[in-house]
């Protein structure tokens, strides 16, 4: 896995300091390998080594290579090329810009102290985003159709794309002076969020692992919706810049496979590697760039570490002998950080002469020489060598490894310290220094005063941004939205078999998919539907599906499936429409978001159905859904066996109580928990309407159950109030009635709560009014903007949904398959008593009804509750609620969250 060039002998193991037992062998096998590459070229070479490699293995000789190459550049000097650009303009620009962004940060600290920002990231990361504007990076060629690059921005580097933004005019000074104060209305974001600048980020990267998984599955989503024959995406490119501490989070690397296997040779990943982290190194015993090679190369990725600048090009011409290779690979990234942080004399002293030979291959340079050896990272012929060798690799991704300093040009007020992350101010002196390093043309006031600069329209710099930006298609970030609304077949056509369902056994899960199946058969809306299923189609009842749109495969399918006779058989397509994603959730959330955005991203609207086990959904990809909901995703999520009581056998680990209540939490997402089908097509075919065709910023989320019951059909009259949250089901009227409940249910738990209507009447002669409720946040969010308008004065006056259905005193019994806080997000609206029961403690193995009995969520302990109340309330009196209790079983054993 080494790099060999001609004329670059590499010693089998760098670092390694024990003596070659016969050297002119070696050289002789080496010399073999170099004359096969001259004259045979490269594929020659590594087919010869795959055949050695191969023959020890059959010798049984144990391969102990290193898993990554040699620790300099992986392109050498003859493979770099020209630099196509004015370098001179490309680092003059790239200056102004890191003084910008560092006046940016300063002036907002200065003004409130407490606003916080990063200076050192874009310090560290500049000259890579500037290759990439430069040259790389296209934007819209201004044509109906989307043909932007789509770049996902190191987020702790986002002050540097505003000041490159403000160069190029889009953004104002004060829009630069108002950083991190957003409430007035002109402000600018902290890191890259789509909802908070809609027309500007495309992206959310602000929590760190995000990026990386999103950029691989945009990636894959392209070359789904160009095999489908949706949109011609060959001339796009996705570009990630991430950190290399970056790479230690789970979601960063989750799709590095997936890159590879799929042969995704439309995506590049630039890791930034400044070897620290917040607080200290990455690896300061290790070297995390070699880490990172290994990494990736054995997910199959295409690696380009760009190490060294090329003022290191003539040292490394010299060191015949590989000194100084060898020193390279002996010394620690927190050594790197330590000499990065120090001065040439310091380098000298402490690295190159440590020992003889590698004195005296820099004996002839002066402190001040050995102190402008740049890092890779920071020196752009190196970069622009490693981007285009990039764009120009076929058949797998690429990452390239480019080393810099954090904090590069801040000199002893941060470079390579480690307190590099959390530096907001300089002092005078260090802005001063900072301004002699990069040449920046202001005066000692100017620099003072933390003016922002802007030459002049007409001067060369503000000439060559203009020129290279156009060449490139426009700026970048920027994000579109407009798109033609998508039109949604009608409810009764696509939903009829739920609305008129007169009693017939399914589950809702069931008629989910059914209603699916009937979009996907829709000319105008079944292109557009994308199911998504982690794994586990044939459990929701979706192997239909299979032979009907087929599953996405790149590459069809190249083997003959065991169950080919099957009318179910599995069947790969490149044009499959159902995304299988395996058993990875992160993966299928970020297949849902690559689609719930395209709308934006590409200029198609999508419909992403992500079908899954409710437990692992909101629990285990939180932060990746707030990232859909950050850029404004439009889709639906179905939480399949939902609640905790519904999937009897399979225990806590799979019974969901929380999911309704997470998806409460998250401002554009609508949370549904529907009990019948009739219900559930009533609101799915509402969430389409409103993402497709009303275009709303918004996605939903439904829970949908495994349970078989006998559906009733659904009134017409009763669509809006389902819309709203709550309808009344069913009036239990009493003669004689010694007492009236209300008793409110949804989903799995409905049934319960209208059996003990009946039991209330039957028994203990208690009128009731039975409500299904499909959404508790949707009762809740209408109640608060109420409520909020009453108190500034703005309302008309009208009662909330909640007020009017459940007006009055007549106590309230709240009963849901998940944790009581469901229900009690509409308690201070409710001026009756209000008592919720739910499953709040851990989940158990067994029945529906024993689970039911144990969580105090059937029918008896809602009898129980309303009796309770109705003695509290003083209608009934307590021997009543002795003979329930004794009747029913329920006597003082340990409340479930207890146990």
């Amino acid at each position: 896995m080494m790099n060999l060039v001609p004329g670059e002998g590499v010693p089998r193991r760098l670092g390694d300091q024990q003596l070659d037992s016969d050297p002119g062998e070696t050289a002789e096998w080496l010399e073999a390998l170099e004359s096969t590459l001259l004259h045979c070229g490269p594929e020659r070479a590594r087919f010869l080594l795959e055949q050695l490699q191969a023959h020890a293995r059959e010798l049984g000789l144990e391969h102990s290579a290193q898993a990554f190459s040699a620790y300099r550049n992986s392109l050498s000097v003859e493979q770099q090329g020209a630099y196509p650009g004015d370098l001179e303009l490309d680092e003059r620009i790239t200056s102004i810009l890191r003084w910008n962004a560092l006046a940016m940060v300063m002036r907002a600290n200065h003004a409130y102290g407490d606003l916080g920002g990063h200076i050192a990231s874009y310090a560290s990361a500049a000259e890579i985003f500037e290759v990439g504007f430069q040259h790389f990076f296209r934007g819209e060629a201004g044509g109906e159709q989307r043909t932007a690059d789509l770049v996902f921005f190191q987020p702790h580097s986002a002050p540097g794309i505003y000041a490159r933004a403000f160069l190029e005019g889009r953004l104002s000074e004060e829009q630069l002076a108002s950083y991190r104060q957003e409430v007035a209305g002109n402000g600018l974001c902290s890191y890259p969020h789509p909802w908070l600048m809609p027309d500007f980020w495309q992206f959310p990267t602000g929590s760190m692992g995000i990026g990386p998984i999103n950029a691989i599955y945009q990636a894959r989503f392209m070359r789904y919706l160009h095999n489908r024959r949706l949109l011609d995406t060959s001339v796009r490119h996705v570009w990630g810049v991430f950190g290399d501490g970056e790479m230690d989070e789970p979601e960063s690397i989750a799709g590095l496979t997936l890159a590879a296997r799929e042969q995704l040779d439309n995506l590049t990943f630039v890791v930034n590697c400044n070897l620290q982290r917040l607080d200290g190194p990455v690896r300061g015993n290790g070297q995390i760039i070699q880490e990172l090679e290994a990494l990736f190369s054995g997910a199959g990725w295409n690696v380009i570490k760009v190490l060294w600048g090329s003022e290191w090009d003539a040292l490394f011409a010299r060191d015949t002998e590989h000194v100084l290779l060898r020193q390279l690979a002996a010394t620690p990234d927190g050594q790197f950080q330590n000499l990065g942080a120090k001065d040439g004399a310091y380098n000298l002293e402490h690295f190159f002469n440590q020992q003889p030979a590698l004195q005296k291959l820099v004996e002839h340079m002066s402190s001040a020489e050995i102190n402008a050896l740049k890092r890779g990272g920071h020196d752009f012929r190196k970069l622009y060598a490693a981007f285009a060798a990039a764009k120009a690799c076929k058949g797998r991704p690429t990452v390239i490894l480019a080393k810099t300093k954090k904090g590069y040009g801040m000199s002893a007020a941060g470079e390579s310290r480690m307190t590099a992350h959390q530096a907001k101010k300089l002092d005078v002196q260090a802005l001063l220094a900072f301004r002699d390093r990069f040449h920046l043309p202001l005066s000692d006031v100017q620099v003072e005063q933390l003016q922002f600069y802007r030459p002049a329209d007409d001067s060369a710099e503000m000439r060559y941004l203009r020129e290279r930006r156009a060449a490139l298609g426009g700026p970048l970030p920027a994000r579109r939205s407009d798109v033609c609304p998508v039109p949604v077949p009608a409810l009764e056509a696509m939903g009829g078999f739920a609305l008129q369902a007169d009693g017939k056994e399914m589950s809702t899960t069931m008629a989910a998919v059914r209603m699916l199946g009937a979009w996907l058969k829709a000319p105008q809306l079944g292109p557009r539907v994308v199911p998504i299923v982690a794994d586990e189609a044939r459990t929701f009842g979706m192997a239909s599906l299979f032979r009907q749109i087929g599953i996405y495969s790149p590459q069809g399918q190249c083997y003959e499936p065991e169950d080919a006779g099957s009318l179910l058989s599995y069947k790969e397509a490149a044009d499959g429409q159902l995304l299988e994603e395996g058993i990875t959730e992160a993966g299928a959330i970020s297949s849902w978001v690559a689609a719930a955005t395209s709308y934006a991203v590409h200029g198609e609207p999508m419909l992403p159905v992500y079908i899954y086990y409710s437990m692992f959904g909101f629990q285990r990809v939180g932060d990746l859904i707030w990232a859909a909901a950050d850029q404004r995703a439009r889709g639906l999520l179905l939480g399949a066996t939902a609640g905790r009581t519904t999937l009897g056998g399979e225990g806590l680990q799979h019974q969901d109580g929380s999911s309704l209540v997470m998806a409460s939490m998250v401002p554009n997402c609508r949370a549904w928990e529907p009990c019948f089908a009739g219900e559930l097509a009533v609101i799915l075919e509402y969430a389409a309407r409103r993402m497709l065709t009303e275009q709303r910023d918004e996605f939903h989320y439904v829970a949908v159950m495994n349970e078989n019951y006998p559906q009733p059909s659904l009134p017409a009259q009763v669509h809006e109030e389902v819309l709203r949250g709550m309808y009344r089901y069913v009036e239990q009227q009493v003669s004689g009635a010694q007492g009236r409940v209300r008793l409110l249910g949804s989903g799995a738990i409905l049934r319960e709560v209208i059996a003990a209507s009946e039991l209330l009447a039957s028994d203990w002669q208690v009128a009731s009014e039975v409500f299904s409720v499909t959404s508790f946040s949707e009762l809740a969010r209408e109640a608060r903007d109420v409520d909020r308008s009453s108190r500034l004065g703005q309302g008309s006056g009208d009662l909330s949904h909640v007020q009017r259905c459940l007006d009055g005193d007549a106590p309230v019994i709240a009963a849901t398959d998940y944790v009581r806080a469901w229900p009690q997000l509409i308690a201070e609206y409710v001026q009756a008593p209000y008592v919720t029961l739910g499953t709040d403690g851990f989940g158990r193995s067994d029945t529906r009804q024993q689970l039911r009995r144990f969580f105090e969520v059937d029918r008896f302990s809602i009898v129980l509750a309303s009796l309770h109340s109705l003695v509290r309330q003083g209608g009934v009196q307590r021997r009543v609620l002795d003979e329930a209790r004794q009747k029913y079983g329920h006597g003082g054993a340990d409340a479930p969250w207890n146990c």
